[in-house]
């Protein structure tokens, strides 16, 4: 690890958000002298954000935090084309109007991680769309598109991987990079931005930005990038059985999402603990320290301190308290997860794997809501399933006027007959 001097970098290293930078020390000494802007993009490519967009949006936070001002750029104008980088076909394209609306949505979840307004080091929300959408092709040709080499474009894994697995690679996708790299001139222009961040798969993309600003603009721009996460085990970070852990409370719950990280792998607390809370380094230290059952304990504070950041304290709090009812205490607790259903459509018949899979969404489909009633795996108010064309109906509904339904021993939703 450098011995960064800039509290900004500093904190970055130390809680391993850096996988590589560009020429570090000059950076390291404009953080020192003054506040530097940097900025992060954001596609709008579904409603809400997941757990894989928090590492960046922790990176911004720590930025804001060490006394810098942070840029959230919402990619209202990228998002038309789609970001090649790791993708093995090409993204769907959305309509204007869907993109808007993603936009409109996921803009809260920033408010809890950045202060926003008019201050040196207040964050700024832009949108690409702003510059992008207006342009003129020839006039873009001319003046962006004639410091891109074809040849080099070419050498860059986003689209050499593509290539190479003989998947189409569009040319609407193959501009994205350029579309990318001037947005970094245009934020430069705009609010003097020196500094663009990204997962170390963006890497060549943002150096395709610094060398856009050298050749237009005579600036010194910087690229910051932080490790992909993958778990202990490999598996892609944000993901589970049940699809993406998302950050919009109506998509997933809070006591979900607190279950989500108390789930953490044994070798992830660390790491996570440092990238995914603000707890100073001392007292990550003390809870990764703990081994035996006691991890479980780090465990608990990891998910109270990511849901508290998402979510709110009061939430973060309930989920704990609902966790340690229904797993210590064996009392039934009222803040699991619930999902409504017509009294009239449970009167009718509920087969068992349809109500974990579409409406409780604990399994991604009904052949494996099968293969974890054949495992055991399946509870319906605390009783293992064992027939897997069991029906649910209102003699299922408890006194507390729900049905619990239960995959292992972690994860339950309520049904609620309404």
């Amino acid at each position: 690890m450098s011995a960064y001097k800039s509290e900004f970098l500093r904190v970055l290293a130390e809680r391993g958000f850096i996988h590589q930078v560009s020429e570090p020390d000059q950076l390291d000494a404009r953080a020192r002298a003054g506040v530097i802007t940097g900025y992060i993009g954001f596609d709008c490519t579904a409603a809400s954000l997941h757990v894989g967009s928090l590492l960046p949006i922790m990176m911004l936070h720590w930025m804001q935090r060490t006394g810098h001002r942070p840029i959230v750029l919402m990619g209202g104008g990228t998002t038309r084309v789609g970001d090649p980088s790791g993708k093995d076909e090409s993204r769907r394209i959305l309509t204007d109007a869907a993109i808007g609306e993603n936009l409109r949505a996921i803009r809260g979840i920033f408010d809890k991680f950045l202060t926003f307004g008019d201050g040196p080091r207040d964050a700024v929300m832009a949108n690409n769309a702003d510059w992008l959408n207006s342009l003129n092709y020839i006039d873009f040709l001319r003046d962006v598109g004639r410091h891109f080499s074809i040849n080099r474009m070419l050498a860059f894994d986003s689209v050499k991987t593509r290539l190479e697995r003989q998947q189409e690679l569009s040319f609407l996708e193959f501009n994205y990079m350029i579309l990318q790299a001037y947005d970094f001139v245009e934020l430069h222009e705009r609010h003097g931005c020196h500094l663009q961040m990204g997962g170390s798969d963006q890497w060549g993309n943002i150096i395709n930005g610094i060398e856009l600003g050298r050749r237009m603009l005579g600036a010194q721009l910087f690229a910051l990038t932080s490790p992909l996460i993958t778990t202990s085990s490999g598996a892609k970070m944000g993901k589970t059985a049940a699809g993406a852990v998302w950050l919009d409370a109506d998509l997933l719950s809070p006591y979900a999402y607190w279950q989500y990280w108390r789930n953490t792998e044994d070798g992830d607390v660390e790491r996570f603990l440092r990238l995914f809370t603000v707890l100073s380094i001392d007292d990550i230290a003390r809870l990764a320290a703990l081994r035996g059952q006691e991890i479980n304990e780090a465990k608990k504070t990891l998910a109270s301190e990511a849901t508290a950041l998402v979510h709110g304290r009061d939430a973060a709090a309930a989920a704990e308290t609902a966790a340690r009812q229904t797993f210590e205490e064996g009392v039934f607790a009222r803040a699991l997860p619930s999902v409504e259903i017509a009294l009239a459509d449970l009167e009718k018949g509920l087969g068992v794997l349809a109500a974990f899979s579409e409406k409780a969404g604990l399994v991604a489909s009904n052949s494996e809501a099968r293969r974890q009633v054949k495992a055991g795996g399946l509870k319906v108010n605390d009783t293992t399933v064992t027939d897997e064309k069991m029906i649910l109906g209102p003699r299922h509904v408890t006194q507390d006027g729900v049905i619990k339904l239960s995959l292992g021993r972690k994860r339950h939703m309520l049904i609620k007959p309404v």
